[in-house]
């Protein structure tokens, strides 16, 4: 057992070597517990410091293969890791990933709520940003755009949409 990947201590409770509760059981693709044993996703590190084009590219690639709870990881890290002045913009990404796995979970009333919180947030630190509309690339507009949009569609049809199919583009549209 090591630091990060957790395990079962005596008490019944999933601690890393250092003591700290870690959740050691699998988890599909939307970031679900599956009993212990079972087959699952590999779980994305915790604590890697990634610069912001590996942290983006990460996501995306993350967000396509339909695994929004992971992508959430890897931005709570860039959150947690970032300048001071960007730990709001990647938080707010993460809202937006962590609502698209709610709303793929359907929990359309929590995902719906996380993702216009997500929008909001990354609306107000563009808004905040002076000139930076577009950091790392990253189409903040479009993409608070598209999470009032999913929002809408989830309070409307009330059931889950699939995490593939709804995936933002995090750079904007190409082509």
């Amino acid at each position: 057992m090591n630091a990060t990947s957790g395990g079962r201590r005596g008490n019944g409770r999933d601690r890393d070597t250092t003591g700290r509760a870690r959740n050691a059981r699998p988890r599909d693709g939307l970031g679900r517990p599956l009993p212990y044993g079972a087959d699952g996703v590999e779980r994305q590190p915790e604590g890697v410091v990634r610069s912001p084009e590996e942290t983006v590219t990460e996501a995306q690639a993350l967000l396509a293969a339909g695994k929004p709870f992971h992508a959430h990881e890897v931005f709570e890290d860039a959150w947690k890791s970032g300048p001071e002045g960007e730990r709001t913009l990647w938080r707010g990404l993460a809202q937006l990933a962590v609502g698209l796995t709610h709303a793929a979970r359907g929990n359309t009333t929590g995902g719906a709520r996380l993702l216009r919180r997500g929008a909001g947030a990354v609306e107000e630190w563009a808004a905040g940003a002076a000139g930076r509309a577009r950091p790392h690339e990253l189409d903040l507009a479009e993409l608070a755009s598209w999470a009032r949009e999913l929002a809408t569609v989830v309070e409307r049809e009330g059931a889950a949409i699939s995490a593939v199919t709804w995936a933002p583009r995090l750079r904007g549209r190409r082509g």
